[in-house]
């Protein structure tokens, strides 16, 4: 509750996400650790060594206090000033599925906000910025 989500895409190694919030760093860092813990014990639970050995082989050195490293550090948030830059960054991650080749159509990647603004309702929830 306290990160309100506008705009994502899921890829195969990244997440883009239009989000705003009242520390919206801390609530960034709080997703990232929520997600890796809930996706490392899911690869234990499921016996999935090759990808955790992954996880731990690529680990910061200087990360004692964790046994892997699922989200590269850090985050590149931009803060955005005006309507069409807010359209400008939509369509950018509504066609990143596009650009890479996986779908000829943005509509077609489920793993995205793009069915939001569009009419249907997408995987989760997210509140929508009238263009």
């Amino acid at each position: 509750n306290r990160l309100v989500i506008h705009g994502w895409v899921v890829m195969e190694n990244h997440l883009h996400l239009i989000a705003s919030s009242q520390q919206l760093s801390k609530e960034i860092g709080l997703l990232k650790s929520y997600t890796a813990r809930s996706i490392i014990d899911f690869y234990k639970k499921n016996h999935y060594h090759k990808i955790l050995y992954w996880l731990e082989f690529f680990k910061r050195p200087y990360k004692k206090e964790q046994d892997y490293q699922l989200w590269q550090e850090g985050s590149q948030p931009k803060e955005i000033l005006s309507m069409q830059m807010l359209m400008n960054k939509l369509n950018y991650i509504h066609y990143n599925p596009v650009k890479s080749g996986y779908v000829e159509e943005p509509g077609y990647w489920r793993y995205s906000s793009y069915h939001d603004y569009y009419g249907d309702k997408g995987m989760l929830p997210v509140e929508i910025i009238e263009l």
